[in-house]
């Protein structure tokens, strides 16, 4: 029999995917304000001085840091959970 999900189950969540250059798969960052995060790993794209970023994170990865200029993309993710 297969389980049914009501939609009153189903939430979303968005988090920051860092694209590292030289790495095969991004950084997925669960933070409490995505967009924030987003907006200032932008800034840090931009800027001509290369910056040590470190973050804790909600998800698997619990802490993570990285120099801004190996940035390759940033994006977000939208993604639906039960």
């Amino acid at each position: 029999m297969a389980q049914q999900f009501n939609a009153q189950n189903i939430k979303k969540r968005t988090s920051v995917l860092v694209f590292i250059k030289g790495s095969t798969a991004p950084l997925v960052l669960y933070v409490d304000n995505a967009e924030e995060l987003y907006t200032e790993l932008q800034a840090a794209m931009k800027s001509a001085t290369a910056k040590f970023i470190e973050k804790e994170t909600m998800g698997p990865l619990k802490k993570v840091s990285f120099v801004s200029n190996q940035i390759a993309a940033v994006a977000l993710q939208e993604e639906q959970y039960a």
